[in-house]
């Protein structure tokens, strides 16, 4: 299966986020998921967007929304999103209190879960909850802020992860945020990747629609397992 493209449009212009998601729109070939990155100036010390804005943004696309939540207390706000029509719901495992709990109401509300770790958290510790879980997301920059470099050690967990999944221990889709671009995709789709989140890298690109082809052809090339079975990445809820 293909890999999938998840611009994050903390890159593109607030004033602008309709058109900003219609400009990586194109059927077959457009981006996959929308990343959203939520942050609270808390868990982070960034301040974004809300619930309302992705509200207004589900009503805006029909591309799934990867909703990345850096708050704190998710295990309070996270389900509203759910709720919203989120396709995808990431909490960290640094802030959540009872993340498998969380997990079984996300599904519930109708999403898939997502559990994401910052490049300092070791991913042994989690791995069982990862069990309740449809999505790892592995942070390869400090959460909070946009247009960091790549954390290259951080591949040696999406390695780990990758041979947990592609021998049955577990069933997530692995992805990955931070510092994605036409350099760093490559060692990424190696490593074992299924979803890249880029920001700068699209739209940051003067064609953000041809930027989303030519990093998915990259990330194809070097992926070792494009075609092979897998977790279901259908990206259509």
């Amino acid at each position: 299966m293909r890999p999938l493209i998840a611009p994050s449009i903390l890159n593109a212009d607030f004033a602008r986020l309709a058109d900003e998601i219609a400009a990586v729109t194109e059927p077959g070939e457009g981006a996959d998921w929308v990343h959203v990155d939520v942050m609270d100036g808390h868990f982070v010390p960034n301040l974004t967007l809300g619930l309302p804005v992705v509200q207004s943004l589900l009503a805006a696309t029909e591309l799934p929304l990867d909703c990345h939540l850096m708050i704190e207390n998710p295990d309070r706000w996270a389900v509203g999103y759910a709720e919203s029509g989120a396709y995808n719901v990431t909490v960290h495992a640094e802030a959540a209190a009872d993340p498998v709990a969380l997990a079984k109401d996300l599904r519930a509300a109708g999403a898939r879960a997502g559990l994401s770790i910052k490049p300092g958290t070791p991913l042994e510790p989690h791995v069982e909850t990862l069990r309740h879980y449809d999505t790892l997301l592995v942070m390869s920059v400090e959460p909070g802020f946009g247009g960091q470099g790549f954390i290259p050690d951080v591949l040696d967990k999406v390695r780990t992860a990758r041979r947990l999944v592609d021998t049955g221990h577990l069933t997530v889709l692995v992805e990955i945020d931070g510092g994605i671009n036409a350099d760093t995709i490559a060692a990424a789709a190696e490593a074992g990747v299924d979803c890249f989140v880029a920001g700068s890298a699209v739209y940051g690109a003067d064609d953000p629609a041809r930027a989303v082809r030519a990093l998915r052809e990259r990330a194809r090339a070097a992926s070792r397992r494009d075609g092979a079975d897998g977790p279901d990445r259908d990206a259509t809820p």
